[in-house]
């Protein structure tokens, strides 16, 4: 079971991503986003050495608030081969130096969300150590897991994972954060 420190991170994960969101082609802004943690859940890599987050991010910098999903690896050493999913780099209060990833493209991801949609592993609380997560729902189905960039609320998928996050307003909605599709 992955541990979660009580302690910073410097850059944070929303400093990080303010730099990093503009350059994906899902951004729906213009210019600098405003960004605000709205929920996301986590995913234990067996061997414990990659950290699984799936945030949910909501940009209030334009007329109406965007929610993003971003699923991010915490690797202690640079991926081979995956600098182009490269975040960007952290200092971690106690684990040191960590190389951040679009975890879509990080393979120790894909195999537990995989697994999560078969029902084999369970979805953790992002911030509590042991906690299980009862607002993810997972269902399998033929093809390959596809992340969902935009959070929409009320989105549903016959198959994938759906969760629930926090609102502007501070309301809670659901939403499908990841679908599958068909090869």
């Amino acid at each position: 079971m992955s541990i979660i420190h009580r302690t910073t991170i410097t850059p944070t994960k929303l400093e990080l991503l303010t730099e990093w969101l503009p350059k994906q082609s899902w951004y729906r802004g213009a210019g600098t986003p405003e960004l605000a943690k709205a929920g996301g859940f986590r995913l234990d890599d067996p061997a414990g050495e990659v950290g699984l987050e799936f945030l949910a991010t909501t940009d209030t910098s334009g007329p109406e608030p965007v929610t993003y999903h971003v699923p991010m690896t915490y690797r202690g050493a640079p991926l081979p081969g995956a600098d182009a999913a490269l975040i960007g780099t952290v200092v971690h209060g106690v684990l040191g130096e960590r190389w951040v990833y679009d975890g879509a493209q990080d393979p120790v991801l894909v195999a537990e969300l995989t697994a999560l949609m078969k029902g084999e592993v369970p979805a953790h609380a992002q911030s509590v150590d042991g906690e299980l997560d009862p607002t993810v729902h997972a269902a399998p189905g033929d093809g390959r897991p596809e992340i969902v960039r935009v959070l929409e609320p009320g989105s549903t998928a016959p198959s994938g994972v759906s969760a629930e996050w926090g609102t502007a307003d501070g309301g809670r909605v659901r939403g499908t954060f990841v679908v599958v599709r068909a090869d």
